[in-house]
């Protein structure tokens, strides 16, 4: 293991905001700084973390893991504070990105695994892997030859262009994957349903990748807002109109593609909670032989010390398949592998063609966390973060 500060950092203590399985609320707390386990690990001094809307699930009390706390955080980059005797391409010094999910550290030959090529997330809790999150200052990442990717400028670029690379850590190739999924080509048009950050990504992705028109649907006039900055269609589902009969009389043939930036936590026009509204808008709007992809998250946990209202979700929902089969769409979803999309990403925002910041709204001190949560939760914000010394 080598890195200036190891002697130091032992028994030391880091701040952390942690879910403790308390709906609504999280507290920033002092907790043991992260150890090496294995000579593939490296430490990361975290500069930055995002507060994401998976965070918020959790902070809902309905998605993550068994057993509180832990920390939170997926979305991070940082400086290499200290690797272990098995890294090879990294070293103290450098400027990474630390994704969602980590490397498995092997090639997975069990086809039958749903997760068989995800390695263990940060900031869900045990269940997902005994890591950290990064709303922390500092995170140990396993594999981290694979896990990690260095930011261009060997640590020169600016703080504004570290953000628009630590979204590649998950919601920029997360809105860039959900595209794929519904089979995206270039002059397609597309609907997505959410202007959330992943929502609002997938709209900035959609553009950079030629769609012919992007509608973004939301209630949030804010969101829609930024939306319509990019060039995308704002669709307000608070009219006396419905969000499918709006985009219809401008595409009376339907969109081409469609895309589900919301998951379970969907909601009608009556803002009451509808988990399938997306999936029926979905269905209803997209051109016959279109596809449909969708990223956000659908689980069912169950009620647990840290998933409390886990039992407020179904593991069922009602399908409009008469009309899905009749039109003969595809239905592409699941959660998304960062890292197959980063170096492209990266290279992206290198040259200038993608700048995901522009939906941050907040840059905050790690003790304003559980301000911001609340927040973010009442829309008050469209994408903050934590910022470290």
């Amino acid at each position: 293991m080598t890195g200036n500060s190891t002697l130091r950092l032992l028994n030391a203590t880091m701040r952390a905001v942690l879910w403790s399985g308390i709906p609504f609320n999280v507290t920033v707390q002092d907790v043991p700084i992260p150890t090496l386990q294995d000579p593939t690990d490296a430490r990361v001094r975290i500069t930055a973390a995002a507060i994401c809307g998976t965070d918020l699930h959790m902070y809902h009390g309905s998605y993550g893991s068994s057993t509180p706390p832990w920390v939170l955080g997926h979305e991070g980059v940082g400086i290499i504070e200290s690797v272990g005797s098995g890294v090879q391409s990294l070293k103290v010094g450098d400027h990474v990105v630390v994704p969602d999910v980590f490397d498995i550290g092997q090639v997975n030959m069990n086809l039958a695994e749903p997760w068989a090529n995800f390695g263990p997330s940060l900031g869900l809790g045990l269940d997902y892997g005994d890591f950290n999150g990064c709303q922390s200052e500092y995170v140990v990442v396993p594999f981290a030859d694979y896990s990690l990717w260095k930011i261009p400028g060997n640590g020169s670029v600016n703080a504004t262009t570290e953000i628009d690379y630590l979204f590649t850590s998950d919601i920029f190739a997360t809105g860039w994957t959900a595209l794929d999924y519904a089979g995206f080509q270039t002059g397609d048009t597309v609907a997505v349903f959410g202007a959330g950050p992943v929502g609002l990504l997938s709209a900035h992705s959609a553009r950079i990748r030629g769609a012919s028109r992007v509608y973004v649907v939301d209630s949030v006039p804010q969101r829609l807002a930024l939306a319509e900055s990019i060039g995308a269609i704002p669709i307000s589902f608070n009219e006396t109109v419905g969000p499918v009969e709006q985009i219809l009389r401008l595409e009376p043939g339907g969109v081409t593609r469609s895309v589900d930036c919301v998951g379970y936590e969907a909601v009608n026009r009556n803002l009451e909670p509808q988990t399938n509204q997306v999936i029926l808008d979905m269905v209803a709007v997209t051109a016959v032989r279109g596809g449909i992809g969708a990223i956000g998250v659908y689980t069912n946990p169950g009620s647990t010390a840290g998933t409390p209202l886990g039992n407020t979700t179904s593991s069922s929902i009602e399908f409009p398949i008469v009309d899905f089969f009749e039109k003969g769409l595809t239905f592409g979803a699941g959660p998304v592998d960062v890292k197959l999309n980063a170096p492209y990403l990266m290279h992206l925002i290198e040259t200038g063609v993608a700048q995901p910041g522009f939906i941050v709204s907040r840059i905050i001190g790690i003790e304003d966390a559980p301000e911001y949560y609340a927040r973010f939760n009442y829309h008050l914000e469209t994408k903050v973060i934590i910022r470290f010394p």
